[in-house]
């Protein structure tokens, strides 16, 4: 092990802190950093740190088939028609063709056994995955979760025997803005590529790429293809996932958005455990802090996000959190709006504690809070519902904590909810969709699946709909 840090001159003592993180030798976060102070320190190479972790990001092609189907005449997918005159009646015999679509991105190996983290929507519907490694050996790669809320999905080499290079994770909670990264990938399918930037920001929100709004400015460039890809720091671990970029032309215009490691851990570490991501749940809605509001509560600045409902029996409510609540911290860590709160929480563990620091009029107050995870307190009782009633192709569950967790449904824990609709169907046809919760019909509240399913048998001369999207009441007419 090479210790550069015994050079005397300024020049020496900037390489000796890039090589020194390259190869290993420990060192704090940021005592040693130091902005260069001339030419020589500026010539410096970044090629030790490339050589290091190069290795462990992998290409990633996925290949999936679609059947398309081809109809004579235009009518037939059309539920009005098919009702008529069903699946043949003098519209000609469908025709089907496949077709094989590929996609290409990268993907960074977290562990000697050939963990791989990638994005999710790198390798959605894929039939098959097959990833490339820096040395051009290739192999079959098997999926073992998909988690679409934070876009990322976890990959295993299918070989025995290989001692795989990987990146190790850093703690991405202490980055800064103005610290130097590396981006690694395939952009534009050309091949492994590096780009050098700087943190141009942390905790970046409101970018509309996943569920969980918080991602790592950079304007290392990034480009498609990247997506996947590894963002390292200087010391060679790994600080996020490269997953985004805002571009007017397609390519990089010095904008792009990775997840923090510290999130990818907790994806990591969930397909050790089974094929999806649990989540902690604390049964409380939140909403953003707007300046009016702010005002409102004699706040200095709009911060934190204000509690505007508790849910019985919920880890909130055991804690002591009320209606009117300004949460401003977790833990050590600041709260500005609810995608923050969602951040601080979903990194967390299931099992632990975290302490809410509140304001509570003019006093401040801390509370322990439980993590759990979202209960099934009432069974989901699925049901596909067939037919000819405006929800023939649905499929409908009971709501609860964790369905509602499952299918993104903000803030609604009772009810049915529709979890899948079939393509063609009616129930696509009249404009439900996956999250849907159904209200009433004709006037009848419809509080479980066994409801609905015997309101759906009847043949009315008219259907009146009542849904609840996006937390706002919706009533649609259908003609019997």
């Amino acid at each position: 092990m090479i210790d550069f840090r015994a050079s005397v001159t300024s020049a020496a003592v900037a390489v000796g802190v890039l090589l020194s993180a390259a190869f290993g030798v420990s060192a704090s976060a940021h005592a040693e950093q130091v902005v260069p102070s001339n030419n020589a320190e500026v010539q410096l190479s970044f090629a030790p740190l490339v050589k290091k972790v190069a290795p462990a990001v992998v290409n990633v092609y996925a290949t999936r088939t679609v059947e398309q189907r081809q109809r004579i005449s235009p009518f037939f997918d059309d539920p009005f028609f098919r009702r008529f005159f069903g699946d043949r009646g003098g519209f000609g015999e469908p025709r089907t063709r496949k077709r094989v679509q590929n996609s290409l991105g990268s993907g960074v190996i977290i562990s000697d056994q050939g963990i791989i983290i990638t994005n999710h929507h790198v390798i959605q519907d894929a039939d098959e995955v097959r990833v490339a490694l820096s040395d051009r050996r290739e192999f079959d790669a098997e999926i073992v979760l998909k988690d679409e809320r934070t876009d990322l999905a976890v990959l295993k080499i299918k070989g025995e025997g290989d001692n795989f290079p990987y990146i190790p994770f850093a703690d991405s909670d202490q980055l800064e803005v103005g610290d130097l990264v590396l981006a690694i990938g395939n952009p534009f399918g050309v091949g492994q590529t590096v780009t050098q930037g700087i943190v141009s920001a942390v905790a970046r929100t409101q970018v509309g790429v996943s569920d969980y709004q918080f991602f790592i400015q950079t304007d290392a460039a990034i480009n498609p293809g990247n997506s996947g890809g590894a963002l390292i720091d200087v010391r060679g671990n790994l600080v996020g996932i490269n997953t985004a970029i805002f571009s007017r032309s397609g390519g990089s215009n010095g904008i792009g958005f990775a997840i923090p490691a510290n999130m990818v851990k907790v994806v990591a570490a969930a397909a050790g455990d089974g094929d999806y991501v649990r989540r902690p749940w604390i049964g409380a809605s939140l909403q953003p802090v707007s300046s009016d509001i702010a005002l409102g509560l004699g706040l200095d600045r709009p911060r934190g996000v204000l509690v505007t409902r508790i849910f019985p029996d919920s880890p909130a409510e055991r804690a002591g959190l009320e209606v009117g609540d300004l949460i401003v911290s977790v833990g050590e860590n600041e709260i500005n709006d609810p995608d923050s709160f969602g951040y601080r929480l979903a990194t967390r563990q299931i099992g632990s504690e975290a302490t809410f620091r509140i304001l509570r009029g003019s006093d401040e107050v801390a509370l322990d809070v439980a993590l759990e995870a979202a209960p099934e307190s009432i069974p989901r009782d699925t049901r596909d519902i067939g037919g000819r009633s405006p929800f023939s192709g649905a499929t409908v569950m009971n709501l609860s904590p964790a369905v509602a967790e499952e299918l993104r449904v903000p803030d609604e824990y009772y009810g049915v909810v529709i979890a899948d609709i079939e393509n063609g169907s009616n129930a696509q046809y009249i404009g439900l969709r996956r999250g849907d919760i159904i209200v009433a019909i004709n006037g009848v509240e419809i509080d479980n699946t066994r409801v609905l399913e015997r309101a759906a048998r009847q043949r009315p001369r008219g259907w009146l709909l009542e849904i609840r999207r996006d937390g706002r009441l919706r009533r649609l007419s259908v003609r019997g």
